[in-house]
C-alpha cells in the first residue's frame, strides 16, 4: 500500500474501516478514540433493506403472462401463485398455465380454488368445462359449467357457446 493512501472497508473490514476513510498514519491512540467515539455515537456497518417482494400482484400476473407468452410454464407459475395470494383472478392464471403444460388435474385444481373464491368468474367456469371435454370425463358437470358461464357473462356467450356445442357433440359421439 502507498504511503498516502486511503483505507476503506474493503482494506479494513473493522468497524472504523467501515465508518469512516482513514490515513494510514494514525496514530494507535487516535485510533482507539475514534473507535470509543463512534460506538458511543451509534456507528454501525451500512444496512442494506431488501423488501421480500417488491412486485405488486398486478405486476406478478403481468409478469406471468409475459413467461407463458415466451413458453416458460414453470416460472408463470411461480408468478401467478405470489399474485393469488393476493388476488384471486392468479388461481385461474394458474389453471391455465398448468392446462398449457397438460397437468390437468392441477389445472381443474386450481379452476375449482377460482370459482371458490370467486363464483361468478364466467371464464373459471368455461375453462373447467373445456378441462372435461378435453378428459372427456364428467361431460354432464361440463354442461352445467358451459351454461353458467353463458349465464354469468354475457358478453362472451359466443365462446362459452363453443365450449358448450362442443361438450354436447362429444356426448353424441359416445
Amino acid at each position: 500500500m502507498e504511503e498516502d493512501e486511503v483505507l476503506d472497508s474493503l482494506d479494513h473490514p473493522s468497524i472504523i474501516g467501515s465508518c469512516v476513510m482513514l490515513n494510514k498514519r494514525i496514530s494507535p491512540a487516535l485510533y482507539l478514540s475514534l473507535f470509543f467515539l463512534m460506538l458511543l455515537n451509534g456507528c454501525s456497518l451500512p444496512k442494506v433493506v431488501i423488501p421480500k417482494d417488491s412486485l405488486t400482484p398486478e405486476e406478478h400476473l403481468n409478469l406471468g403472462v409475459a413467461y407463458e407468452k415466451k413458453g416458460l410454464f414453470d416460472s408463470a407459475i411461480k408468478e401467478y401463485k405470489q399474485a393469488a395470494k393476493k388476488l384471486p383472478i392468479g388461481y385461474l392464471y394458474l389453471g391455465n398455465a398448468y392446462f398449457l403444460k397438460n397437468e390437468l388435474d392441477k389445472a381443474e385444481t386450481f379452476y375449482k380454488k377460482m370459482i371458490k373464491k370467486d363464483p361468478k368468474n364466467g371464464d373459471a367456469h368455461n375453462n373447467l368445462a373445456w378441462l372435461y371435454y378435453v378428459k372427456k370425463e364428467n361431460l354432464d358437470v361440463a354442461e352445467e359449467y358451459a351454461l353458467r358461464a353463458i349465464e354469468l357473462n354475457p358478453l362472451k356467450a359466443d365462446i362459452y357457446r363453443d365450449t358448450l356445442e362442443k361438450i354436447g357433440e362429444l356426448k353424441r359421439s359416445q
